[in-house]
């Protein structure tokens, strides 16, 4: 939603665009506060689902092997 704000905010504005998708522009400001300044909890679960991606690759992509058959 607010990438194709972003795209028409110039020919258009963003309260006209905002008042046709009929969501309210503060629903759109606050998006874009959240993608300026990210929240610590958003930053860490960012660092924790790169960590997790990289132990399971180390793993060789496999889950709970001793559940599916494996030894």
């Amino acid at each position: 939603m607010s990438r194709m704000i972003d795209e028409h905010r110039g020919a258009f504005g963003v309260e006209p665009i905002c008042r046709e998708l009929q969501i309210a522009p503060s629903t759109y400001y606050a998006v874009k506060a959240r993608q300026a300044a990210p929240s610590e909890r958003a930053v860490r679960d960012d660092e924790l689902a790169s960590r997790i991606r990289e132990v399971h690759e180390k793993n060789l992509a496999c889950m709970a092997c001793a559940r599916c058959g494996g030894s």
